[in-house]
């Protein structure tokens, strides 16, 4: 049976983390996102969600969008590879509304998978 909890093992929280992706420089560009990617030592995806006052204003929006990325990423942790994911948010996505977010979330993933 699966797993659909997000822990806090599947997290991304120190900045060397955060780091450590960032230099493997593997990208995946979208409208919306831009997620990097990199190979992990452990026995599950942990995910990292990196979001700019710059471009997302009002914090609402931001923790709105934070808890639909987590929340797309609970959901199919369990289909992907054994890999850090960094996503980091475009601007104006806060304009789309959750539907729209969770397609382009989906869609991300599976292009990944």
């Amino acid at each position: 049976m699966f797993q659909f909890s997000f822990k806090k093992k599947l997290r991304l929280l120190s900045n060397i983390q955060f780091q450590n992706v960032y230099i493997q420089k593997k990208r995946i560009y979208t409208k919306t996102f831009i997620m990097f990617v990199c190979l992990n030592h452990f026995k599950f995806p942990r995910l990292g969600i990196s979001i700019s006052k710059k471009n997302i204003t009002y914090a609402h929006d931001r923790n709105r969008i934070r808890r639909l990325i987590k929340e797309s990423f609970r959901l199919v942790q369990n289909n992907l590879l054994l890999m850090d994911f960094i996503i980091v948010v475009k601007k104006n996505i806060n304009l789309l509304n959750n539907k729209s977010i969770f397609y382009f979330l989906q869609k991300l993933w599976i292009y990944k998978n």
